[in-house]
């Protein structure tokens, strides 16, 4: 990544300029799917994991899951077409998405200008019509209607493959 990582303000305005509403709620910070359990019931809608992952031939990929769906990191690569599979490096993270461990986030599509990632989205996520994200920071949530963040992540150059993911 060339530029500087885009903030949580310049997410903002990314999405008001494309017409997309949201709506964020600050919380105090979260790192696992364990700590998000109580938010997720206080804020309706589909709830992400996101996986940064790399595969064996150097392939780069985010896996963006419905929370609650187990991902067999083993059987992956065969749904992918890719290499076997491990989670990137922190360096790597920060380089190509801009963001630490524990704030990856599909939003984090906006500092991957060059398409470096294969964005992959989880079947079972697409049946919420709002979608719940951090906002490049894992201190809050955004909520955002389900086609209006698959188009951000076109209008950020990435086609996101919609797959149902290997438990």
């Amino acid at each position: 990544m060339s530029a500087a990582p885009k903030t949580r303000p310049e997410l903002f305005d990314r999405l008001r300029e494309l017409g997309f509403p949201t709506t964020t709620i600050d919380h105090p910070a979260v790192f696992t799917v364990a700590e998000s359990e109580a938010l997720e019931r206080d804020i309706p809608g589909g709830h992400t994991k996101n996986l940064f992952l790399k595969d064996a031939k150097g392939r780069l990929f985010l896996v963006v899951a419905k929370s609650s769906t187990p991902v067999d990191l083993k059987a992956l690569p065969k749904t992918l077409g890719c290499a076997r599979l491990s989670f990137g490096r922190p360096e790597l993270l920060m380089e190509v998405l801009g963001v630490t461990p524990g704030s990856v986030t599909a939003y984090c599509l906006i500092n991957d200008p060059d398409q470096r990632v294969t964005v992959v989205v989880d079947a079972a996520l697409m049946q919420h019509d709002t979608i719940n994200c951090h906002p490049l920071e894992n201190t809050a949530t955004t909520s955002i209607a389900r086609d209006d963040l698959l188009a951000f992540m076109r209008a950020c150059g990435h086609v996101p493959r919609i797959e149902v993911l290997p438990a």
